[in-house]
């Protein structure tokens, strides 16, 4: 495995809710062993009649949740996603980033493909040599190549998830 496979992995398959469940579990399990977890995990807004999945995202350890998500969406778009509240859960997973031994972003998506929202995280996760899990909207799957073209892929299994984990701390070959 590369030197990037093993600091950067995307989750493929399942939905997004499930993705993010996996992700949980997985941040829990490493927590509670004695893993330093800085990041944010994406929870639903649980409103009816929406097409856009957008809610929360809650800083790991700090349980901090920002809202993500605008009552109505702009013009020309059915998306709910607001910029500011992603920008803001950026701001604040980067200050954790120096002390943690690894970062889990929910999601790299139409933001980060744009150059915005979690992307400054990712970018500073990985300056600073920590390993990065995250997942990728389908629609944004060439903006992400692009970002991270040698990222491992991994099956959204939690042994597929522990494998990673393992190789990712194991010393260097």
């Amino acid at each position: 495995m590369s030197s990037m496979a093993r600091r950067i992995a995307v989750l493929e398959g399942a939905d997004g809710d499930n993705l993010q469940a996996l992700l949980a579990a997985a941040v829990a399990e490493w927590r509670a062993a004695g893993t330093r977890v800085a990041g944010v995990i994406a929870e639903a807004h649980g409103l009816p009649d929406r097409t856009c999945a957008a809610g929360f995202l809650r800083e790991i350890g700090a349980e901090e949740r920002f809202p993500i998500y605008l009552g109505t969406p702009p013009e020309g778009t059915s998306c709910h996603l607001d910029g500011a509240g992603v920008t803001a859960a950026c701001a604040a997973v980067i200050g954790g980033i120096s002390g943690s031994d690894l970062v889990v972003l929910s999601k790299f998506g139409k933001l980060e493909a744009a150059g915005q929202g979690l992307l400054p995280a990712f970018e500073a996760a990985l300056a600073a040599g920590r390993p990065v899990l995250t997942t990728v909207s389908e629609r944004h799957r060439d903006a992400w190549e692009a970002f991270a073209p040698d990222a491992a892929r991994i099956d959204a299994n939690p042994a597929a998830l522990a494998a990673w984990w393992s190789d990712a701390t194991a010393r260097p070959r």
